[in-house]
């Protein structure tokens, strides 16, 4: 099926010379009406047309007006007509100003050239625009109104136009978009497309009811999770499909169309309110730096990557041990940054001397250090693991970015890390005091990012979930009242570039994670979005506490003080009691030592003694299947 006429430029060149033609003469009836004084003025009517005729076109192909699709034609091509015609209408003023000069033409009304450039303006660019309205109006009849499923649009912002607009060119969608919701006074009973703004949020339920919807689109992509809440729950009681566009910061570097809406999802509904980058001081400490970003192929790692890459540095490269999902990272980072100079590096952190080689041979200004094992279970039975890639790995980084003169260097740390309970949580916060510790050493801006679970990344609770119910459930949780604080990899990779650039050196940021979630509301929460209903359709299954578990974690230690920054959603840490100097280091030797020898018991106890209010020790054997 033909969506749209096909205008070849051929065809649009030779319309232009006779538009070209009729403008030279429609100027000199215009300047003469047409009696003894046009026929006495024809000599110069022809100059002009002659003239216009060679250079008018010339300049119209370098201004590109011969390969562009004028159907899609927008207020960008009518600055780009207005120009090339502005140009082409001086370079013949000035070229009959030159025949003037030379004698070779002896006299000419200067009056017929703004009547010449306001005619072509109004010829060329009306005949283009034509264009564009013939295929709108041929649109519609191409297809018919049967089977075209009623949309209604929650947001009448820009990307609820877009989503409209798209709608309405693209038949081939099947979607027939009947109106907006949108909870702006200014804009109800307004239209968009021809699209009514019909009410506000309050009055979905009505709405639907009203209108017939089939499906509801939300498309304000800086909504926040409860007005996504609220509109899912009204559509999945009355058994209307809804989608949604993907948040915000899902969105940097990307464009809004429909190909982005997609199903609602857990992370949709934990959306918070999007706050302002300072992006003068983000992009001076990315734009045009050589940048490396360890766990390249991780779920933070490759977030990282995507969004660093809009700020355009130098190059980036993508450290990483998996082969596999660096080239994944690889293959997209290409794909959506063609011009971008990107390095794939495999590499083990544990390897000083392949980092070594690493950096010297990229000399990375800047360097995000997110490479970890972090499955908290699995670290309990592989300690040793756990010690020479968590501990020994951040050493390797923190050496190599000294010794080759690293800038800055952001490490990626975890909740896990204060008052540990867990061999992981003890690992990421002797891998803290190891970047603190250079810097108090250097002055260099290394500091620690610290936040706590991301939804949708490896080993995450909502995978795990999910499989449970594709298997009929029940879905496992230890007990009712455990808590989590949560965010979305997008929002948390989005502050930790934030709190990156504030770094002067050896501070520890901590993210704003909002209020903890409740596992078992977020277990139920994603049974719904699955279409079933918790307790009836899918059980839940409480297996207990574990003994030392955590019903909720924390961000920092009780006696730590902290002080807001610039922004709202991130609080720097003050007098956090650590080891460093001599002490530290004599630590991480013994510790390395003991992970080569085999020896985890002796490991854990370290681990207790030398971290404050760790208690790796009394932590139980661990369930390796246990989701939090």
């Amino acid at each position: 099926m033909r969506l749209y006429p096909r205008f070849r430029n051929e065809i649009v060149l030779i319309a232009d010379l006779f538009l070209i033609t009729v403008a030279g003469i429609g100027s000199f009836v215009l300047r003469t009406d047409l009696g003894p004084l046009f026929l006495y003025y024809l000599p110069q009517a022809i100059w002009l047309i002659a003239i216009s005729l060679v250079v008018k076109p010339i300049v119209f192909a370098l201004f590109g007006l011969y390969r562009r699709l004028w159907v899609y034609a927008s207020i960008k091509e009518l600055k780009l007509i207005i120009v090339a015609i502005t140009t082409s209408s001086v370079i013949v003023s000035l070229v009959i100003v030159l025949l003037r000069v030379l004698q070779i033409l002896p006299y000419f009304p200067r009056s017929t050239l703004p009547i010449d450039w306001l005619l072509t303006l109004v010829l060329i660019g009306g005949f283009r625009f034509s264009l564009r309205i013939l295929a709108e109006n041929r649109s519609p009849s191409e297809e018919p109104a049967r089977g075209l499923r009623r949309v209604l649009v929650i947001g009448a912002g820009d990307a609820g136009a877009l989503v409209v607009r798209e709608m309405q060119k693209n038949t081939q969608l099947r979607l027939k978009p009947v109106g907006f919701l949108d909870d702006d006074p200014a804009k109800l009973k307004q239209q968009i497309h021809g699209i009514p703004v019909v009410g506000t949020l309050s009055d979905l339920a009505r709405t639907l009811t009203l209108r017939r919807i089939h499906e509801v689109i939300i498309a304000i992509p800086s909504a926040s999770g409860q007005v996504i809440r609220n509109v899912t729950e009204v559509c999945r009681s009355r058994g209307i499909q809804f989608r949604t566009m993907p948040g915000i910061y899902e969105l940097l570097g990307g464009k809004v169309n429909v190909s982005r809406l997609r199903d609602v999802e857990i992370t949709d509904l934990l959306r918070r309110e999007p706050t302002r980058m300072d992006s003068e001081m983000v992009g001076s400490s990315l734009g045009g730096r050589r940048i490396l970003v360890t766990g390249a192929g991780g779920s933070i790692g490759r977030e990282l990557c995507r969004q660093i890459a809009r700020w355009m540095p130098e190059a980036l490269i993508l450290l990483g041990h998996g082969e596999n999902s660096i080239f994944e990272t690889l293959l997209e980072l290409g794909e959506n940054f063609p011009s971008l100079p990107v390095h794939p590096v495999i590499a083990d952190v544990r390897d000083i001397d392949r980092l070594n080689t690493v950096f010297e041979n990229h000399r990375p200004q800047v360097v995000f250090h997110t490479a970890a094992h972090k499955h908290v279970p699995m670290m309990e039975v592989n300690i040793e693991e756990a010690i020479t890639n968590n501990v020994l790995g951040t050493r390797n980084i923190v050496e190599a970015s000294l010794n080759f003169t690293s800038e800055r260097m952001v490490m990626i740390s975890t909740d896990k890390a204060i008052r540990p309970v867990s061999v992981y949580g003890a690992t990421k916060r002797l891998a803290e005091m190891l970047v603190l510790d250079a810097s108090g050493r250097t002055d260099l801006p290394f500091s620690v990012v610290r936040f706590g679970n991301v939804l949708g990344s490896r080993g995450s609770v909502v995978p795990i979930f999910k499989r449970q119910i594709l298997q009929g459930g029940p879905l496992t949780i230890t007990h009712p009242d455990m808590k989590r604080y949560f965010m979305t990899i997008p929002e948390a990779v989005h502050l930790v570039l934030q709190a990156s650039a504030m770094g002067l050196g050896g501070e520890v940021f901590v993210l704003n994670m909002g209020e903890q979630v409740r596992i078992l509301d977020l277990a139920e929460d994603l049974i719904r979005l699955s279409g079933l209903e918790p307790g009836k359709d899918i059980q839940i299954v409480f297996t207990g506490i574990r003994p030392g578990e955590k019903l909720s974690e924390e961000l920092w230690d009780q006696w730590v003080t902290y002080k807001p920054t610039a922004h709202p959603d991130i609080v720097l840490l003050e007098d956090e009691d650590l080891l460093s100097g001599p002490v530290l280091m004599r630590t991480v030797d013994e510790l390395i030592h003991l992970s080569r020898e085999g020896d985890p018991a002796a490991i854990v106890r370290i681990l207790d003694d030398c971290i404050p209010g760790a208690a790796v020790r009394s932590a139980p054997p661990p369930d390796l299947t246990a989701l939090i």
